[in-house]
């Protein structure tokens, strides 16, 4: 038998999913059945698979000591680079500024190098985190962008602040800006396109529709077109919806297609500016604004961040592109 005492980062989640993060040795089938069997109670009573842990509470496991066999103390994150471009940091949160061709999470291509875990290598160095002092919490990112965009990633220090942003995120209380460069002088200067977008799992690849259609969901973006140059247009997108590749698809089917972007865009376009591989987009920009109590992150609201530097800006004004 092993006792849990629940911490400030285990409270709030349910008991299936603390158990799975705290002894990922049980298998899951295993693991509802001992539930189902009284074998794993909340402070002494029957533990409900979906019952929500609060700050405290004990998980009495009553089951084989093979299951607790110790994690040997080789963290793979202590291989990632130390490298970090940090934007804003408290004890609550970090800003990154992740570069082109970063993960933000490891893949079949990367496992050791990536935005999670070079931050989880800062905090542990730091002595902010510990895994040895941690039942299932582990610092998270609340967004991600992919390898071939950058910008500023939010990364939780804690379960709490992860929860508060997770749903902020969701709510839509937190403002997003982009820079992009597209093909071509956008006839309306600024204003907010308007479609509807079907994703193609299998090809990861997205397509906008101007009217509705089964199964497409709504998007809107809002830009601003900053300067032109060459045939080309420098542009500030908000995202009032947040769908897979909405900006680059979007605008790729107003027939302005971003720089570099070869999935959306086509080669002829992209060999005539130089022949670039990677897409002209980069977050630059984030503004807290909740509407709804944040709790212990209240002190973010109204505050508004922004990358020093993006790596297409000062090209493309001074006419280098």
């Amino acid at each position: 038998m092993k006792s849990f005492s629940i911490s400030k980062n285990d409270s709030g989640q349910r008991l299936d999913k603390f158990i799975s993060k705290a002894v990922p040795n049980l298998p899951q089938s295993l693991m509802y059945k001992y539930i189902r069997m009284k074998r794993i109670k909340v402070n002494g009573k029957r533990g409900e698979i979906s019952q929500k842990l609060a700050l405290g509470d004990t998980v009495d496991m009553y089951i084989n000591d093979e299951f607790f066999a110790p994690v040997a103390e080789h963290y793979d994150f202590l291989h990632a680079s130390k490298h970090l471009d940090i934007v804003y940091e408290d004890e609550n949160i970090l800003l990154l500024d992740k570069k082109v061709g970063l993960l933000s999470h490891p893949d079949d291509t990367e496992y050791n190098d990536t935005l999670i875990t070079r931050i989880k290598r800062y905090l542990y160095e730091k002595g902010e985190y510990n895994p040895k002092d941690e039942n299932s919490f582990t610092p998270s990112l609340v967004n991600r962008i992919d390898r071939n965009t950058g910008g500023i990633v939010i990364a939780a220090k804690n379960a709490e602040s992860l929860r508060i942003l997770n749903q902020k995120l969701k709510d839509r209380e937190l403002e997003k800006y982009y820079l992009c460069v597209v093909h071509g002088s956008i006839p309306q200067k600024s204003g907010t396109l308007e479609g509807w977008l079907i994703k193609d799992e299998k090809k990861n690849k997205v397509t906008v529709y101007p009217q509705k259609r089964n199964g497409a969901k709504e998007i809107r973006t809002k830009y601003s077109v900053k300067a032109e140059n060459k045939g080309l247009s420098l542009v500030e997108v908000e995202l009032l919806t947040g769908r897979t590749h909405q900006i680059r698809a979007h605008f790729a089917s107003i027939g302005h297609p971003l720089l570099g972007d070869g999935k959306y865009g086509t080669n002829e376009l992209n060999k005539a500016h130089g022949g670039y591989k990677k897409q002209f987009l980069y977050s630059y920009r984030l503004k807290f604004t909740f509407t709804t109590d944040a709790g212990v992150l209240n002190y973010l609201n109204g505050k508004d961040f922004e990358v020093p530097e993006v790596w297409f800006k000062n090209e493309f004004i001074n006419g280098k592109l």
